[in-house]
């Protein structure tokens, strides 16, 4: 277990280095959507990510909202009794789908959202916006287009909550989303997991236009790592699912990290 001096010093690193990057609004931002877009993304840990934002400066700007370069989100999966989704994720079926709500905590926003991969590697979202958690209240025809399932076949999974830095290239082509601070509640088994020092980097595109990250990631030997945080979020908190496909992943991301909490249920 690390020591927790450590882990603040290291935030206090992080808060500092993504505050000397130039600032972004949203409403700057609001051309660089990329709902159809390809993903990569990438695994580390706190202190990669000090040393990566470092060498962002001039390069990239940094998404400020709300008072604050740092956001919370909070993410409910939902699947159904079978979980077929994730089942779909851990067979390795081409196109897949999720379906989850998202609440963006510092603006109280929450969204129904729909997210399809195909055998190409392209992500496409669609979302229409809830009023809450809880209440999706006229979402069947919604869900029907596009999961093919009303609401009444899939019920909440996993939950998640965490931290998210958001970085946008001087060219305004890609968006860099750098999540941590995970944590994991299971509605079926009701535990609680954290992920401890785990940042998940994920690079954000429309087609493969030059990424000035991807260099800067090279250098710091971060290679290109799947990871969905339901998938890993069920394994570690669900003992009773099928998790073969995910055990090697976890157990590299485990000695990436330097920390017992991300392991099996």
């Amino acid at each position: 277990m690390k020591d927790k001096s450590n882990f603040e010093n290291i935030d206090l690193l992080i808060s500092q280095r993504v505050a000397s990057l130039e600032p972004i609004t949203l409403d700057q931002m609001s051309a660089i959507k990329l709902m159809n877009r390809t993903d990569t993304k990438f695994v580390t840990n706190k202190q990669t990510l000090a040393r990566l934002l470092e060498m962002t400066q001039g390069k990239y700007y940094a998404q400020f909202n709300n008072g604050s370069f740092v956001a919370t989100y909070m993410t409910t999966y939902w699947d159904t009794d079978d979980h077929v989704y994730y089942m779909e994720h851990h067979n390795g079926r081409a196109n897949r789908r999720k379906v989850r709500v998202r609440t963006y905590m510092d603006s109280d926003t929450t969204f129904l959202e729909v997210k399809r991969k195909n055998n190409h590697g392209r992500t496409n979202k669609k979302r229409i916006e809830v009023p809450s958690q809880k209440d999706l209240r006229d979402s069947d025809d919604f869900l029907m287009q596009y999961a093919g399932r009303t609401l009444d076949t899939i019920r909440p999974t996993v939950r998640n909550r965490f931290h998210r830095i958001t970085l946008v290239n001087k060219g305004k082509t890609e968006r860099l989303t750098i999540d941590f601070d995970i944590s994991f509640h299971n509605f079926e088994t009701n535990r609680d997991r954290g992920t401890g020092n785990l940042v998940i980097i994920e690079l954000k595109r429309d087609g493969n236009v030059f990424s000035p990250v991807l260099d800067l990631l090279r250098q710091l030997r971060v290679k290109p790592s799947g990871f969905s945080k339901y998938c890993i979020g069920s394994v570690m908190t669900n003992p009773s699912l099928k998790t073969n496909l995910f055990r090697p992943k976890l157990i590299r991301v485990r000695r990436l990290v330097g920390d017992d909490a991300v392991t099996l249920a």
